[in-house]
């Protein structure tokens, strides 16, 4: 990973059309999040899509580091299961959710695939506790005629290296 100075963060390629599709799609994967319609948003990934929580907050190399989710269209399934059955410790009396996503910055642009960095502060109340967590997000999204999905997601999470407790809720 490349760190930017903060001469370096572009924001021009904001007003792409291909970003602000990208964009759209983010924000509404954090709208069906919050709504916990885990359904649709097992849809919203590419066939070959990852969805992916690593420990180590460095780490460009998911497959061989240890990470919290490492999830391909087959482990997302039973993930979005065990979410909507109710039935793991983490879906029982699920968390209420409410997550902001900005401070958009472009990696990368392409005419078939955007690549996006921004930040997400999340409030959970469950169990009469209420949780903030923040993270650092990277989105690819595969750009189609067809409807533009979501071909990987990294989530680093601020507190990655320490414990966690069941969430009820996806990140």
């Amino acid at each position: 990973m490349t760190e930017l100075g903060l001469t370096d963060v572009r924001t021009d390629s904001l007003a792409d059309p291909r970003v602000l599709r990208a964009v759209e799609l983010i924000w509404r994967e954090a709208r069906i999040l919050d709504e916990k319609d885990y359904s649709t948003w097992e849809g919203l990934f590419t066939a070959d899509g990852m969805y992916v929580i690593p420990i180590d907050p460095d780490t460009e190399d998911f497959a061989a580091s240890l990470n919290m989710i490492y999830d391909d269209a087959r482990m997302r399934r039973m993930r979005v299961e065990r979410m909507m059955q109710g039935y793991s410790p983490s879906a029982v009396a699920a968390a209420r959710t409410i997550r902001t996503i900005s401070r958009f910055t472009v990696d990368e642009v392409t005419d078939t695939a955007v690549t996006l960095t921004s930040a997400q502060v999340l409030v959970a109340y469950k169990r009469g506790r209420t949780d903030t967590l923040g993270a650092t997000l990277t989105h690819t999204i595969a750009l189609s005629p067809d409807g533009d999905r979501i071909a990987q997601k990294v989530v680093r999470l601020l507190n990655s290296e320490d414990a966690v407790d069941a969430s009820g809720y996806l990140l």
